[in-house]
């Protein structure tokens, strides 16, 4: 069967169509219109510009995903589209999209949550993990533990008190002057700088807890840079990011140890925007080697937002039977 997957939760507009065959999932194409450019003019993401950027683009997107995977609408067999979290406006865009679409096509549409979907990218690799595994959502809007029982089934261990990780990297990428979306710009300047150079703490609460709080993180980021200009300094941006950098790898590292420790899980599954992060994706890694467990990433283009992630957990949501009808709404939360 062809899912075709759209999704539209923040600023990439997405489509795309996957293919599931003796329960495997391939990717026949992957189309996403980004605003960075757009948004970069602001420091951040402009909800009412997204949601503008969203009505241009979603059906010039999906009709592209629809003929670079050298089919039409009438091949599609289930339409799988992100219903919440995310910005409302924008989420709305492609909710009533995909069921205009459905509708006037008698196909199936299938609601997704964002962060499962994140979740369920992994589904797509060649030796994509059986469930139950333990799993990390690390992006702009999210942090959170899971555990996988199944790929429409994703119990919430626990998850930031605040700030997302992503956010924090945006935010203090942006006060040391690196350009929008600073995720990337961070992995990257880490690499020049002094890990050790500035202490800053760790993200892992403290206690009987596996919750995250990166407020206090960015909070001390940005001290230390404040700090330094009153006294006529200028901060090391690179010993700054590879500090930062370093603080949030080993908090989250800390706590993918307590977890697969708790769980005796042997898989672990890392997702989201700052899945693309190679600082974090090397310290999980020594943290699997050392737990003896396997660590599954899905390729950097398959991270950020795109709709085949969406398909992916469309199609799983399909087989478990849940459907939408014209009544779907879309929800913030």
């Amino acid at each position: 069967m062809k899912i075709l997957g759209i999704e539209s939760s923040c600023d990439e507009t997405a489509a795309a169509v996957v293919e599931a065959e003796n329960g495997s999932l391939r990717i026949l194409s992957n189309t996403v219109a980004s605003q960075i450019e757009m948004h970069r003019l602001w420091g951040g993401v402009v909800p009412e510009l997204a949601g503008r950027a969203h009505i241009e683009k979603i059906s010039e997107v999906c009709s592209t995903a629809l003929s670079d995977a050298g089919c039409t609408i009438k091949d599609i067999d289930a339409i799988a589209v992100t219903s919440s979290p995310g910005l409302i406006g924008a989420l709305l865009v492609g909710v009533n999209f995909a069921k205009c679409l459905a509708y006037s096509h008698g196909i199936p549409l299938v609601p997704v949550e964002h962060v499962h979907a994140h979740l369920c990218a992994v589904s797509l690799l060649d030796d994509a993990p059986k469930p139950p595994f333990a799993a990390l959502a690390v992006s702009g809007g999210h942090t959170a533990i899971y555990m996988g029982e199944s790929f429409t089934e994703f119990n919430e261990l626990a998850s930031t008190r605040d700030d997302a990780a992503g956010e924090a990297f945006d935010k203090v990428a942006r006060v040391i002057g690196l350009p929008y979306p600073g995720g990337a710009a961070m992995d990257k300047l880490a690499y020049e700088g002094d890990p050790t150079a500035i202490k800053f703490p760790s993200p892992a609460i403290a206690g009987d807890t596996l919750d995250f709080s990166f407020s206090g993180l960015k909070t001390a980021a940005l001290n230390a840079v404040n700090n330094a200009r009153q006294k006529g300094e200028e901060v090391n941006k690179a010993d700054l990011a590879a500090s930062f950098t370093a603080a949030v790898c080993a908090g989250i590292a800390k706590r993918a140890d307590e977890v697969l420790a708790k769980t005796k899980c042997c898989k672990l599954v890392l997702a989201g925007g700052v899945a693309a992060n190679s600082h974090l994706r090397t310290a999980l890694a020594e943290v699997c080697e050392k737990r003896g467990a396997r660590l599954y990433v899905p390729p950097v283009s398959l991270c950020g937002d795109n709709a085949a992630m969406v398909a992916a957990a469309g199609y799983y949501r399909y087989l478990a039977g849940m459907r939408a009808d014209t009544s779907l709404n879309a929800f913030t939360d």
